[in-house]
């Protein structure tokens, strides 16, 4: 049996392991609100230990922190930041939709591990104080929304964003690389005219280089941290210039441009740029699942259905069928990203479900916004590592569906008009012919001619055949029209 102490909060005396760093407000929301395997998103962890910090070397050089309780708190937080004390913040997601006492959760893992350091009993709340000295300026109500911003931007620049990179700059390498292999398109997903497929995958580097974009953009609102507000967006009990001061530290901390949020009821009463930026994760995984579907499509067979393009073998696909190699990666992107778009609607949610001058769904928001950060992370960089640098094209393949495709006719339709360049296509299907050879059964355009005008080199770029035939062929088609 562990061994107990005493801690005390407002509320009278609670019970708590003697090995544990926490207090009572972390005690009693362990059994009030033991719900699901779901904890606060382990980013918020950090998030709160770079704030915490900051607003202990603002309130320091504001001269309401005196030298030996503001050194602890810093030690404490450095501390937290490399990873020490991890197993101290085992608060679950649902609990009140304030972050309280997540927050009271960091204030007295802090304000005991000071305790520790300072030779004092736990729970003594001697030297620091959780609240008076851990919290000073500060309320759950501008802490939690600013750590949630801090969580989701660093996560978003140092993990997301590399991530996205590293999948986009690898699928544009095969763009590139595939430049000259012409094959048909599909629209409806039935045959359409010729493209290369270099630049069917140029338009996935495209989507991904616009989604980094945007990306970009949404962050810049969520720069603006809500911490100074302190209960209602006031300030009540900060002193004028901390917000800006401890949010010049956490821009110092993190390297990245936070800075005070010029008004504090707007991000205090809601939390829209969360929502903007968890509405531009959505679009990253919708973008995401369609270069995963495209992926499926274009590699399924291997003798059976498109087969344009080999995948790498990474594990067999069957547990009753030898050999079967499935496109398992593109099935965890696309299942991810299906998460994702979920997690948007949570998040959506939860955010228009602010009332007057704060927001109670916090957790839930950020807990939504950093799980699709991590797993499009990790997924995108699996999905480049295991599928997207060892895909190959299947040459064979894609020659002979350009060969047989009716949609090479589009071509005729400017020389011989829509109507015959129909009838082609139509006669060839019909009786089992090449285009070639329905053209000349029909006599619209002689052997050179045909052969002069359906070039599927050509018709990968701005192409018109116009005026490359022989002038006869003009003034028959000028004479049927």
């Amino acid at each position: 049996m562990a061994t107990m102490r005493e801690e005390t909060d407002s509320l009278g005396v609670v019970e708590v392991a003697s090995d544990k760093l926490w207090g009572a407000q972390t005690q009693r929301s362990l059994e009030h609100f033991n719900i699901g395997h779901d904890l606060i998103p382990r980013e918020m962890i950090t998030a709160y230990a770079t704030l915490k910090k900051a607003a202990a070397i603002a309130n320091y050089a504001g001269k309401r922190l005196d030298a030996q309780r503001y050194k602890l708190i810093v030690t404490v937080c450095d501390e937290i930041l490399v990873g020490q004390h991890a197993d101290m913040f085992p608060l679950h997601v649902w609990m009140t939709g304030s972050g309280t006492q997540f927050n009271m959760n960091v204030n007295e893992v802090i304000s005991n591990r000071c305790c520790q350091l300072a030779g004092t009993p736990l729970g003594s709340h001697a030297p620091v104080h959780p609240n008076d000295h851990v919290n000073m300026a500060q309320s759950s109500n501008d802490t939690f929304p600013s750590a949630m911003c801090i969580a989701a931007t660093v996560n978003v620049k140092e993990r997301l964003i590399p991530a996205v990179v590293a999948l986009r700059d690898a699928i544009d390498k095969n763009a590139k690389a595939w430049d000259d292999i012409v094959k048909i398109g599909r629209t409806h997903m039935q045959d359409a005219t010729p493209l290369t497929l270099g630049q069917e995958w140029s338009g996935y580097e495209g989507m991904l280089s616009d989604d980094l974009e945007r990306i970009e953009a949404a962050i810049q609102g969520v720069y603006r941290l809500a911490l100074g507000g302190t209960a209602v967006g006031t300030g009540i009990n900060s002193v004028p210039g901390f917000g800006e001061a401890a949010a010049g530290q956490i821009a110092e901390l993190t390297g990245l441009p936070f800075v005070s949020a010029p008004n504090k009821f707007a991000v205090q009463g809601a939390h829209d740029a969360l929502v903007q930026l968890s509405g531009t994760l959505r679009t990253l995984a919708v973008s995401l699942y369609k270069i995963a579907n495209d992926i499926r499509l274009m590699s399924c067979g291997p003798r059976a259905g498109f087969a344009e393009l080999q995948i790498p073998e990474n594990e067999p696909g069957s547990s009753i069928m030898p050999g079967k190699v499935n496109p398992t990666q593109c099935e965890a992107l696309a299942m991810v990203a299906v998460q994702a778009m979920a997690n948007d609607v949570a998040v959506g949610f939860s955010g228009a479900g602010g009332y007057l001058e704060m927001n109670v769904y916090k957790p839930i928001m950020i807990y939504n916004i950093t799980h699709s950060i991590t797993i499009m992370t990790d997924s995108c960089t699996n999905f480049r590592k295991f599928l997207i640098e060892g895909t190959k094209p299947n040459l064979k393949k894609i020659k002979e569906y350009v060969e047989r495709s009716l949609m090479l006719v589009t071509a005729l339709s400017p020389v011989i008009g829509y109507d015959k360049a129909s009838k082609i296509a139509h006669y060839a299907m019909d009786n089992d012919l090449t285009l070639k050879a329905a053209a000349l059964k029909l006599g619209f355009v002689t052997e050179a001619e045909f052969d002069l005008v359906v070039d599927p080199a050509k018709m990968v770029r701005p192409y018109v055949a116009t005026g490359t035939v022989s002038p006869e062929l003009h003034q028959q088609l000028a004479v049927s029209r």
